[in-house]
């Protein structure tokens, strides 16, 4: 399946330059520009301000306001109030990804149009929703707009893979291999032609080296006839049943219902289709923090056009070496030695407040009676983090594998996976090991943006 050629790969600030020279100047070409402002988001608690600025951009060059192939002195406007915008809050952006791309994107946009730096600026403007029952109720999307039906027709049902996130944090990669991390701050968790998704994960506790999804970022990228560029953002105590504009849908294309999102348990539960690219996303609160699981095909997971630009990647290539953790190491430790004794020499020290070993055991058996990974998952999360929802965490990880893998063999994993040094490539795509040298330069940059 090869994605249109229109549409821009996420990578870097390169990304800006792939649309190539004009590609802008229509309306189509301002939205995937704007999806690399859209994949670095800031931390949660950041005082950064570049959402708003990306936000009031986007409001201005978007939807009914959208300036016309021949309207260049508007979307000029435009980029000066942008970049007026990110003047004012660059005090507090310092070392912010998001803010250091939508700069050098400026930049760029105003070279290809060819936009002096003085002149009028715009107001920013809200978006003009579509009216209640228009494309919202819409039921017959085209066939592209049906992943198996227009891929698939002629060929075997497509191989399915499954993604899932949750607790502190544990990774079930595409290739089922299974990781605790540390990944504090923002990772991506997906990134190929279809889709971005991101998360943050900040300390349980001040000081704690136990983290937690925090927040979460989907981008769902302009497609065909099917849907409009989509973003749904969640963070803790926020789990909106909409996307960012407000829709519940792929917006007004004639295929728009191919992306929808429903909630299944107000404030708790909420599930994404996207049929167009046969993917099933869900995203649960559970206590304070969030938990993913997505189904997608092997073939959506690995559209990904330049394989060499692909750095972390966590669904795909699971953690970096020098951010997991030997959970099952620690469990075996903590059976011998008790919890607290062990605080000093684990590689996440427990929480002030935490569940004695055989407390820990008979909470998580209640709910995870096979004693698998994510059972002693959620043995590990008690004893780091004392929160008992993390229980809850593992049961509802384990019960979205159940709905999302394909294989019902795999649903328990008993090993977890830990890359070895020379071994690191073990579960990647042929075409994806070349890249594994890459990343260690890459690990090394993650300090300033992070």
């Amino acid at each position: 399946m090869q994605p249109p050629r229109e549409r821009l790969v996420v990578t870097g600030r390169a990304g800006w330059m792939g649309m190539g020279r004009g590609a802008g100047r229509s309306a189509l070409g301002f939205w995937p520009t704007l999806a690399f402002l859209l994949c670095s988001f800031p931390a949660a608690t950041s005082p950064c301000k570049i959402l708003k600025c990306n936000s009031e951009f986007w409001s201005a060059t978007s939807g009914s306001h959208a300036p016309a192939s021949d309207d260049t002195p508007e979307f000029c406007a435009a980029l000066r109030s942008y970049a007026l915008c990110t003047r004012r809050t660059a005090r507090t952006c310092r070392g912010d990804l998001a803010y250091h791309s939508a700069v050098h994107g400026i930049e760029d946009l105003m070279s290809q149009h060819n936009c002096s730096k003085d002149g009028p600026t715009s107001q920013p403007r809200l978006r003009t929703l579509p009216p209640a029952g228009d494309s919202q109720e819409r039921s017959d999307s085209p066939e592209i707009c049906h992943y198996e039906k227009s891929f698939h027709k002629h060929s075997a049902t497509p191989n399915y893979t499954h993604c899932g996130l949750f607790g502190d944090p544990h990774l079930r990669t595409f290739t089922d291999r299974f990781q605790t991390c540390k990944v504090q701050g923002a990772w991506p968790l997906i990134d190929n032609n279809y889709l971005n998704v991101q998360v943050t994960n900040t300390p349980v506790l001040p000081g704690s080296a136990a983290t937690a999804t925090s927040k979460l970022t989907i981008i769902f990228k302009n497609f065909q006839e099917c849907v409009d560029q989509k973003v749904y953002q969640a963070e803790m105590d926020e789990l909106p049943a909409a996307f960012v504009d407000g829709s519940k849908n792929g917006g007004d294309k004639h295929g728009a219902n191919s992306l929808k999102i429903t909630e299944k348990v107000s404030g708790q539960h909420v599930e994404i289709q996207a049929k167009y690219i046969g993917t099933t996303i869900v995203v649960r609160q559970v206590g304070r923090y969030l938990t993913f699981a997505v189904r997608m095909p092997e073939e959506v997971v690995n559209a990904v056009e330049d394989w060499d630009s692909q750095g972390l990647y966590l669904c795909l290539r699971g953690c970096p070496l020098n951010q997991q953790i030997d959970f099952q190491a620690f469990h075996t430790n903590a059976e011998g030695t008790g919890a607290r004794r062990l605080a000093a020499a684990s590689p996440a020290p427990t929480a002030p407040e935490t569940f004695p070993y055989e407390t820990a055991v008979a909470k998580c058996k209640e709910k995870l009676p096979v004693e698998d990974l994510y059972y002693q998952a959620c043995v590990f999360d008690l004893l780091t983090t004392g929160d008992v929802n993390f229980t809850l965490a593992a049961y509802y990880a384990l019960e979205d594998v159940k709905m999302l893998h394909s294989n019902k063999d795999k649903l328990h994993l008993y090993e977890r996976t830990r890359d070895l040094p020379g071994r690191a490539a073990a579960g990647l795509p042929l075409a994806a090991r070349p890249l594994l040298g890459a990343l260690v330069p890459l690990l090394a940059l993650l300090p300033v943006f992070c």
